[in-house]
């Protein structure tokens, strides 16, 4: 039977079926992937992440009813592949609008192995095939093979049928999970036809094969963020062509995205500027009226507000239209709503910030304190974690999650030898558990800058160093910011006790260790290694497992610079609070500045853990010095570094606009002219998209940007009050809590009426959230697809929380609501 009259019957079978879908043919798009009403086919228009290989974006793609459900249509060299497993190397893109096809050409080196993937369309889906010049390596016969992942989250609940056989998607994982070189993984269904959830017109799916059997795996038993894998093994032995599959997928009739509604979920002060930005489906054919509701006692609902929305324009895959309610200023719970669309409510009123950084500052925070028990009413979170924290890292070594080891040590100690002192203070980085000096730096300032332009004197939080113990929700009469700046400090301090100058960092070895969710105090033993005990001996202080953390510990002046300004800041508000670590962190890094000042600079550049540009840290540094002590030899450190800021006046706004009132009139008068510039660049951004913030549109999600430069806005609105205005600071929490592409919800998670609910923390393997924390946000997937996945928390690039976002939002919440204050 010929391959092209064998999709046509998956098609009919499609047809037959009651309410099922209709009929169409993809076209390749001038964005270079394949589209028709309701589904998308995209071919190596995204390439795999160069740090962890697999981030699930990359190779064949299917963006299905608007649901980007399946994706690393490549081939692999085993069933499951987790994210640090091979993948290879990209070579060309081919795209032939004639032919109506594309084409990617792709090789593994090491095993001399070359191949490409071409899809071209076909009714309701493409055809998928794999051409090799050379047949498969002998090597890899057994092992090479096309794997497409679908979205575990989407198949929930649903079925699939293997040859007509039935089966169900668990929710859960069972059986036996695969390891390369000897346990292969069970299938979960095979056959020459999969459907995958048949039973749903919106999710169906049929992949058909050729010649090929079509294997089913669950990904999750091998790793809590694999997804179901469709696999179909290249056979030995033949060139040219060698695996063929039709992908097609059912279509609903017509089907239209339904409208989003970008609001706050919080909800607006009575004075600020408020829009909704509706996103809609490219093929809407005329705009619908935009209402704001007010909500009653009662539960009946007043129409206050009813008119057309402003269209503004196309930005990515969507048209935009926006609806301007400032002029609604009363006091009270409210919906918009467009067409049959209606959001959650949202108050207006004066005191909705009041609260908002709360569950960041009460929950977040203390959740992600290392070295530390943390109790929570009936819950422990973690346990005192790490305390046998740390091991010189070996010589020339890279680390697999950004750090390395030069030739040296650069510290008294010889690699695998224990480093005392490092084990206090610091936060969990992120969704992983390593302790980033960078990271912790920068929360530090921004915490200091909080607690310095806002006094806030929270405190529901119990912080005991002696016993290693922290009570969430339990008062203990200290100001709970205090605490957390006490604790960064502590950390960054204690480097430079341990080896005399700041260190990248501090993270577990092995990838093993890496990949642990749950209780942080299991990764180790917290029990000192010695190399020379039995790996299940242990004496109570030391054992001989090989589990503890590695310390980084390479020289750099940038990294060293940032420790400084940190530390700095770090006195000035522990100064009544904890007089002693003040005056040694002040001690530190005076020491430490004059230290650099003598030398040449190290510079070690690694990945983004040693630090950033030269110049913008020891600003930093200068700037914080200079404000303490009013001494000249800061000033004029500052001084020099005037070609910095105006250069890249962005980056280092904040740092010029606290300098001030401690320069001279040039100073000022060059400052203020580089502000002016930039605030034409921000016009600019203003009008790039729909909701007047800054997308970024990297590998990692640009929720840290906007909040970044609304922070930028409060100190330059406080110098030049004439040119920046206080609008965009709201704007910026409006697109935080909901105001944003792909979906109306607020990236803080239980901050909001609907917020998020899933995400990538320390509990991701719970499908849960840690409350306060704050997501990256959108990505944009290229070409054109605005993306955070609500239902998957293992996206890291849109749902990873980190430490120091939760600082810039503290910051950023307290400048709204004291700038409304003022006004």
């Amino acid at each position: 039977m010929k391959f092209s009259t064998f999709t046509g019957m998956v098609i009919a079978g499609f047809l037959l079926q009651p309410g099922s879908s209709e009929s169409a043919s993809l076209t390749l798009n001038e964005k270079e992937y394949f589209e028709t009403q309701g589904l998308n086919i995209l071919v190596f228009s995204n390439w795999y992440n160069g740090l962890f290989g697999d981030s699930k974006i990359s190779g064949v793609e299917v963006i299905h009813h608007g649901n980007r459900m399946a994706t690393n249509g490549d081939i692999r060299l085993s069933a499951t592949p987790e994210q640090w497993d091979p993948i290879p190397e990209f070579i060309s893109r081919k795209v032939n609008e004639k032919e109506q096809s594309i084409e990617a050409f792709l090789r593994y080196p090491d095993y001399n192995f070359s191949y490409s993937v071409k899809a071209t369309p076909v009714e309701n889906g493409v055809e998928i095939s794999v051409n090799v010049p050379k047949a498969v390596p002998a090597a890899l016969v057994g092992k090479a093979g096309f794997n497409m992942e679908f979205l575990p989250a989407t198949y929930f609940e649903a079925s699939f049928l293997a040859d007509g056989n039935p089966g169900h998607f668990p929710i859960y994982p069972t059986g036996k999970k695969e390891i390369i070189g000897s346990v292969e993984p069970e299938a979960l269904a095979s056959g020459k036809h999969l459907v995958l959830a048949p039973e749903d017109t919106k999710r169906r799916i049929s992949i058909r094969s050729n010649e090929s059997t079509l294997n089913l795996y669950d990904g999750r038993g091998k790793a809590q963020n694999g997804w179901f894998v469709v696999r179909g093994l290249l056979p030995k032995n033949k060139t040219g062509e060698v695996l063929k599959w039709a992908i097609t997928a059912s279509i609903q009739e017509n089907w239209l995205r339904q409208p989003v509604i970008g609001h706050s979920q919080v909800g607006y002060l009575p004075s600020q500027q408020k829009n909704a930005v509706i996103e809609l489906d490219e093929n809407t054919p005329a705009l619908a009226e935009a209402k704001l509701l007010q909500v009653q006692p009662d539960g009946s609902k007043t129409v206050v507000l009813s008119e057309k929305p402003q269209p503004w324009g196309s930005y990515t895959r969507y048209q935009y239209a926006t609806f301007d309610f400032s002029s609604v200023t009363t006091p009270g719970l409210y919906q918009l709503q467009y067409d049959d669309t209606v959001t959650a409510s949202f108050p207006i009123g004066d005191s909705v910030y009041k609260s908002a950084w709360h569950p960041t500052l009460d929950h977040y925070f203390p959740v992600q304190m290392d070295h530390m028990l943390i109790n929570e009413a009936y819950r422990v979170w973690h346990g005192a974690s790490h305390l046998d924290d740390a091991l010189q890292a070996p010589l020339n070594h890279e680390h697999f999650d950004l750090y390395a080891q030069g030739p040296t040590t650069d510290t008294p100690y010889q690699p695998g030898e224990h480093i005392p002192g490092l084990n206090v203070g610091g936060w969990y980085d992120a969704g992983d558990y390593d302790i980033r000096t960078q990271t912790q730096y920068a929360t530090v300032s921004t915490l200091v800058a909080a607690w310095e332009e806002f006094a806030l004197t929270r405190d529901t939080t119990l912080v005991d160093y002696e016993r290693q113990y922290v009570d969430i929700h339990v008062p203990d009469g200290k100001p709970d910011i205090l605490q957390q700046i006490e604790h960064g400090t502590l950390a960054l301090v204690g480097q430079f006790d341990a080896v005399g100058h700041a260190i990248p960092g501090i993270i577990v070895p092995d990838i093993s260790q890496y990949t642990h969710l749950g209780d942080g105090l299991t990764m180790t033993d917290n029990l000192i290694y010695q190399s020379a005990m039995k790996e299940t001996e242990a004496d109570g202080v030391n054992s001989g497992k090989f589990d503890d953390r590695w310390a980084f510990t390479s020289k750099s002046t940038p990294l060293n610079y940032g420790s400084i300004a940190a530390l700095v800041a770090a006195s000035r508000a522990l100064a009544d609070y904890n007089p002693q670590l003040a005056e040694r962190s002040f001690t530190t890094a005076e020491k430490a500045w004059d230290e650099e000042a003598a030398k040449q600079p190290d510079i070690f550049n690694h990945g983004n853990t040693t630090g950033g540009r030269l110049e913008p840290e020891k600003l930093k540094a200068a700037v914080e010095l200079l404000i303490t002590t009013k001494e000249n030899k800061y000033k004029q450190a500052v001084a020099e570094l005037l070609p910095e800021i105006e250069q890249h006046f962005g980056e280092n706004a904040i740092l010029a606009v606290r300098a001030l009132p401690l320069m001279d009139k040039e100073y000022r008068n060059r400052v203020k002219a580089a502000a002016g510039a930039y605030k034409q660049e921000l016009d600019v951004i203003a009008q790039q998209t729909p909701y007047g913030v800054l997308i970024t549109e990297g590998g990692w999600a640009g929720n840290g940007t906007v909040l970044q430069m609304a922070v930028n806005q409060y100190y330059l609105h406080k110098a030049f009050p004439e040119m920046f205005s206080t609008q965009s600071i709201y704007r910026a929490l409006d697109y935080i809590y909901g105001t944003h592409p792909d979906s109306d919800i607020s990236f803080v998670s239980n901050v909001g009426t609907e917020s998020k609910k899933v995400a990538y923390g320390m509990n991701r393997a719970d499908y849960s959230f840690i409350s306060g924390a704050i997501v990256p946000g959108v990505l944009i997937l290229k070409p054109d697809l605005p993306e955070n996945k609500e239902d998957w928390p293992f996206m890291w690039g849109e749902n990873e929380y980190v430490i120091n976002l939760g600082a810039t939002y503290i910051f950023t919440v307290n400048a709204a609501q004291a700038l409304a204050n003022q006004h």
